[in-house]
């Protein structure tokens, strides 16, 4: 008769213990799948300040990795030649030589679309595999715009860390700044071009109204009409314009 009560008190410490194991596997499980799940939402807020990140720093890479930065130079050296100091404005100066680099850019823009961001957007490609698809239209833009002397400066400057072995190859950290310094070089050449005829018709107004003897007459008050007209007569828009552009392709 006492072996009734212990088999029965047995089986319901056993019942308990089976119930306690079938709990803890079931929170187990749940354990898991909230780490799974908190580890996509994880990667997601990662990648979610990654984007943020990148079309904050877009006004920057604009001006690293495309044509812009020459063609804003360019134009700042017109200006400063013509003598105006806002006109044209600096939003007029800006948005040309935004627009003038869309359309030099154009290419690149849709290799890139077409090779990466596209297939990224519809899932047909990971982010590992778009990004060198995305980048690569521009590495060889810039690489055919970059000069070896530049791209050699900051291969020695790193002693060593980025060895160039190939040139289609080169590290963006290399490439980015060497084709940087690259346009700036160019920007300037053009400024100076732009600027000469300008200069030559300073120096000609101020030997005249010295040699007149009119002390008190601003040279540019003579000289700045007389340049808004060269520039208007030689339709000097259409030919600058042209020249950056040609400079480019």
């Amino acid at each position: 008769m006492k072996a009734a009560p212990l088999a029965l008190a047995a089986l319901t410490v056993l019942a308990g213990l089976l119930a306690a194991s079938g709990a803890r596997a079931e929170t187990s499980e749940i354990a898991q799948a909230f780490n799974a799940v908190g580890g996509a939402a994880s990667g997601r807020i990662v990648q979610l300040i990654a984007l943020l990140t990148v079309l904050s720093l877009a006004p920057g890479l604009l001006m690293m990795v495309t044509s812009f930065t020459r063609f804003v130079i360019a134009l700042s050296f017109l200006r400063s030649g013509l003598g105006l100091q806002s006109t044209p404005a600096n939003l007029v100066m800006i948005s040309l030589a935004l627009f003038m680099t869309f359309f030099v850019m154009a290419p690149t823009f849709d290799k890139s679309w077409k090779d990466g961001i596209k297939p990224l957007i519809e899932n047909q490609l990971a982010e590992e595999q778009a990004f060198p698809k995305i980048v690569e239209p521009f590495r060889v833009f810039m690489l055919a715009q970059t000069r070896e002397k530049d791209i050699k400066l900051f291969e020695d400057l790193s002693h060593g860390a980025f060895d160039i072995k190939d040139r289609a190859s080169v590290d963006l950290r290399v490439l980015v700044p060497a084709f940087m310094i690259s346009e700036l070089r160019r920007g300037f050449e053009m400024g100076f071009l732009i600027a000469l005829p300008f200069l030559i018709i300073d120096m000609i107004v101020a030997t005249l109204t010295m040699s007149m003897g009119m002390m008190m007459l601003p040279p540019s008050l003579i000289s700045l009409p007389m340049k808004l007209l060269f520039f208007v007569l030689i339709d000097g828009w259409n030919m600058l314009i042209g020249s950056l552009v040609r400079s480019v392709n």
